[in-house]
């Protein structure tokens, strides 16, 4: 039998905490990000306005606030908004996933928003990743990587022995319908 003070630590900073437990940590912030990216911005006109294919999000010059500039596919700009921030909740950093260095989002060259990016005061939304982000289907997946973030850790630590991953064929959300049989 095992004592609590000999249970095997997984990380190599020493530190008693399981390597799943600060992989999990890292999920959850890259999925809080995304999903803040995208409600905030549904605050505005920007996720609807098919005209806005970019948005640069300045975060850098004042603290209790967000400047939205709104830019189309010619890189001009088309519109401005301000996201009050009252929360540290609220912020807008950087979602890689809607980033447009990370998304391979053209940026044309000499343009407005060009000189924005130049400028490296904030960093740039490319508005079709954003608007083909789909926050319940996100949810499902970040839930499903955290649990096999601790997975590894909790077999090892003889908390489970078997699992039994079921499909993720829908059904489980509210209003969702039930696969059909048959």
């Amino acid at each position: 039998m095992r004592r609590a003070d000999d249970r095997p630590t997984h990380d190599r900073s020493g530190s008693g905490r399981a390597r799943g437990f600060d992989d999990a940590r890292t999920i959850m912030w890259c999925y809080e990000a995304r999903v803040r990216v995208h409600e905030r911005l549904g605050e505005t006109s920007f996720l609807a306005d098919e005209t806005v294919a970019s948005v640069h999000v300045q975060n850098t010059r004042r603290a209790d606030r967000v400047e939205l500039r709104a830019f189309d596919p010619a890189g001009m700009p088309v519109g401005g908004d301000v996201l009050y921030v009252d929360r540290l909740n609220q912020r807008l950093d950087v979602a890689p996933e809607f980033d447009h260095d990370y998304t391979g989002m053209a940026v044309p060259e000499g343009s407005e928003l060009d000189q924005a990016i130049a400028r490296e005061d904030g960093w740039v939304i490319n508005m079709r990743a954003l608007r083909e982000y789909d926050p319940v289907v996100d949810r499902k997946a970040t839930q499903r990587a955290v649990f096999l973030a601790h997975l590894g850790d909790m077999m090892q630590d003889d908390q489970v022995r078997g699992f039994l991953l079921e499909s993720d064929s829908g059904g489980d959300e509210p209003g969702e319908p039930e696969p059909e049989l048959g």
